[in-house]
């Protein structure tokens, strides 16, 4: 893990303030240390409710590793996209709804909406994980309209933006998508 990665991370999203969309690239081996940024530096320091779209670790998997890195989830929401296709709901909490498929790309938009009326008063951070994986699910055409309607929305609330990506293993059209919704692309290595 980057020493400090997690820190870079928290001041590149106090830099950029609410209402914009940030796309980090970042590599596999760092990932927990960018989550851990986003989460536990920036969102819990700032007291904003956390919504963690996920389309690539089970919110159960995502949770109890963050709590092993000492990461405060108190405020931590999921959209979980993966374990119902997974078949592993495992511990569900009342902070985690499931959506069939990251291809109920309607639904995930409608749950997002969901948490934040529930945290209605509370600054909003959505983080989007993975670009990569929502490609694999998705038609790029749908992919791009989808993102393109949930950083609206969410700049519209005010909402910090987040969109995780692994730049190696992105196809161009899906890097252009993201690009097109995205106000900046920061590499994280």
């Amino acid at each position: 893990m980057s020493e400090g990665l997690h820190l870079t991370v928290a001041t590149k999203l106090e830099e950029l303030g609410p209402s914009t969309t940030v796309a980090f690239e970042i590599k596999i081996d760092s990932y927990f240390d960018v989550v851990r940024g986003i989460i536990d530096e920036f969102a819990s320091k700032k007291g904003l409710a956390c919504v963690y779209v996920t389309s690539s670790v089970p919110a159960s998997t995502l949770t109890s590793a963050l709590q092993s890195l000492e990461v405060n989830t108190s405020q931590l929401s999921f959209v979980d996209c993966i374990s119902h296709t997974l078949m592993a709901a495992g511990q569900r909490s009342a902070s985690t709804v499931l959506v069939e498929s990251p291809t109920m790309l309607e639904n995930i938009i409608l749950k997002v909406e969901y948490f934040a009326r529930i945290n209605e008063g509370k600054r909003l951070l959505v983080v989007l994980d993975s670009v990569n994986s929502f490609a694999l699910h998705n038609d790029i055409k749908m992919l791009t309209e989808f993102m393109t309607i949930l950083t609206n929305s969410l700049k519209a609330k005010e909402a910090y933006t987040v969109l995780l990506a692994l730049p190696e293993q992105m196809r161009p059209e899906v890097k252009e998508a993201m690009a097109m919704v995205s106000d900046v692309i920061i590499p994280l290595s």
